[in-house]
């Protein structure tokens, strides 16, 4: 797969593409509007951060990496819904496990080890309704998505999502 800089940008009905547009101009100026805080809070940016193929009338913004990234900037406190990875320095595993949960949202995680063992203490430990190891953003229908704290109320997918969808109703009644 392609990674950075080398990843397709365009149409999502084209099976090429790996980013597709934002859903519209206002989701757009937000994510924009993002990049433009992390660079007044002092995060390098590394590539991207700009919109893309205006040309098209879609709402396409190039795969942005920041670097130097402090836990208390605007981009990594947030949830961004757009092409942005903020990437943020730690000492151990205690200390990244920290940083991760220190946000008032949990809807994902990733982990990146080749220590199996390092991967489940720090999955078990963050405070997300998804945790990714050595991967990001699979998934399958069969099983249930959505946050923790400020991220979201129940799960979508699986039967798990069925609650939402249904009214449970109890009847009491008394014959003589």
């Amino acid at each position: 797969m392609a990674v950075g800089g080398e990843m397709r940008v365009g149409d999502p009905l084209d099976p090429e593409t790996q980013i597709g547009a934002m859903v519209d101009g206002t989701q757009m100026d937000r994510v924009l509007g993002y990049i433009e805080a992390g660079k007044e809070e002092g995060a390098e940016l590394r590539m991207g951060g700009e919109r893309v193929k205006a040309e098209t009338g879609g709402y396409y913004i190039a795969p942005t990496v920041f670097d130097k990234v402090d836990n208390k900037m605007k981009i990594a406190q947030d949830e961004i819904f757009g092409p942005v990875l903020s990437t943020l320095s730690f000492k151990d595993e205690d200390e990244a496990v920290r940083i991760g949960n220190d946000t008032i949202y949990g809807l994902a995680a990733a982990v990146w080890t080749r220590d199996i063992n390092k991967a489940f203490k720090a999955a078990k430990a963050l405070r997300a309704g998804s945790v990714w190891v050595n991967c990001f953003d699979g998934g399958d229908m069969t099983t249930p998505f959505g946050g923790y704290k400020q991220s979201g109320f129940g799960r979508d997918k699986s039967l798990h999502a069925m609650e939402k969808y249904s009214e449970l109703k109890t009847i009491w009644v008394q014959l003589d």
